[in-house]
């Protein structure tokens, strides 16, 4: 039998690490549904508060599966909330360059996923069926992570320039052949960029948290 744990921690390692992307869920009980509310507005985008709580359920999931000890409500919530708003200005700013993804690629990703966890992809359908969740869901997600892909290498991978002195520092240094260097110096260099990329982008969205008024 395939868990919930077994899915979605495939969804979080696939795509190298990337942030995923919150899901939407099936509700798990019946009944009369409580009234969704905004709880950040991202530019001309928003975020939901049944978005937040399903990412939020699916990291706590994440961090249990590991055996990882999870931080108070209050922190998680909002440590979820903000990595939501800096994926939802990347995937504002991957609209607007007009980028797409294409659908052999996105197929070739999910295949990827069900057989990183020893199932074919009727066998993963199956298992995210009775997960609460649905292929469909999945595929979009996994379509919007690559679009952050693509904006990432274009906006930080791009700036990233390796000297032959760096190389061959490093490979005295390390002891390292070239190639091993070149790819440690590039993912340091890109680490970097990325976080000074993520503030730039950040410090220059408009955003209104209303976490607080929940």
């Amino acid at each position: 039998m395939h868990s919930r744990r077994i899915a979605t921690l495939a969804l979080a390692l696939c795509l190298s690490g990337l942030p995923l992307v919150g899901q939407a869920q099936e509700s798990a009980y019946a009944g009369r549904q409580p009234l969704d509310r905004i709880v950040a507005v991202v530019n001309e985008g928003a975020i939901m508060e049944s978005q937040l709580d399903n990412r939020v359920a699916q990291v706590r999931s994440q961090l249990e599966g590991r055996g990882q000890a999870t931080p108070s409500d209050a922190v998680l919530y909002e440590q979820v909330l903000e990595r939501m708003i800096v994926e939802e200005i990347q995937l504002q700013m991957a609209r607007e360059a007009n980028l797409s993804v294409d659908d052999t690629e996105l197929n070739r990703q999910v295949r990827a996923i069900a057989e990183g966890n020893g199932m074919s992809l009727e066998q993963f359908a199956d298992a995210l069926e009775a997960d609460g969740l649905s292929l469909g869901v999945v595929r979009d997600q996994v379509r919007r992570e690559l679009l952050m892909r693509q904006l990432q290498q274009r906006r930080v991978a791009s700036r990233v320039d390796l000297s032959e002195r760096e190389v061959d520092r490093f490979v005295e240094q390390q002891g390292a052949s070239r190639d091993q260097a070149r790819q440690a110096l590039f993912q340091r260099k890109v680490s970097a960029e990325m976080e000074e990329w993520i503030q730039e982008i950040r410090s220059r969205a408009f955003v209104d948290d209303r976490l607080e008024a929940r």
